[in-house]
């Protein structure tokens, strides 16, 4: 059983930077009205105080072309960890903008770009959440697993966790 908890606002925010920050990777899925979706994995650069989740990207890569057919994409991000789970949906947008990739260059992101930051083909995407849920565990993973136990051997419902929207 679950506790549905909708969170708003900043504790949206909050719930969201846990989530995306413990996690750091997503599948991000563009061109969503043609199955199957196009989904890659790609690490998080910087999740800012609104929410916005930005990436470093080739702007010749599938991805790019595909949010200036149609920005809306998809996230999925998943913390095995912490059994936390998080997908979201929202509209990217593509800077190109020296000083917005200067900001957010990290020494890994060398490893797509011969030439570093200063390489003509890095750019920057943000998605702006629109609709987000998310689903945890509230005692963490290990007693979450016990919980389960229980459950089957005992045939009483537990709540075994939290989920909910998540409201920017």
């Amino acid at each position: 059983m679950s506790n549905v908890k909708n969170l708003f606002d900043d504790k949206a925010i909050e719930k969201l930077k846990k989530i995306t920050e413990s996690s750091k990777t997503c599948l991000f899925c563009t061109d969503l009205s043609v199955l199957p979706i196009n989904a890659r994995p790609m690490s998080v650069s910087e999740i800012d105080d609104n929410g916005d989740i930005w990436f470093i990207s080739s702007k010749q890569s599938n991805k790019n072309f595909e949010i200036f057919k149609d920005n809306k994409v998809q996230l999925f991000f998943t913390n095995t960890k912490d059994n936390e789970f998080l997908s979201l949906y929202g509209e990217a947008k593509i800077y190109t903008d020296t000083s917005i990739i200067e900001k957010l260059w990290t020494p890994i992101a060398k490893a797509w770009f011969n030439q570093g930051k200063d390489d003509p083909d890095v750019s920057v995407i943000c998605v702006k959440p629109n609709d987000a849920y998310y689903w945890d565990s509230e005692s963490g993973k290990v007693i979450s697993l016990l919980k389960i136990a229980a459950q089957a051997v005992t045939g009483l419902k537990m709540n075994i966790g939290r989920e909910g929207k998540l409201k920017f």
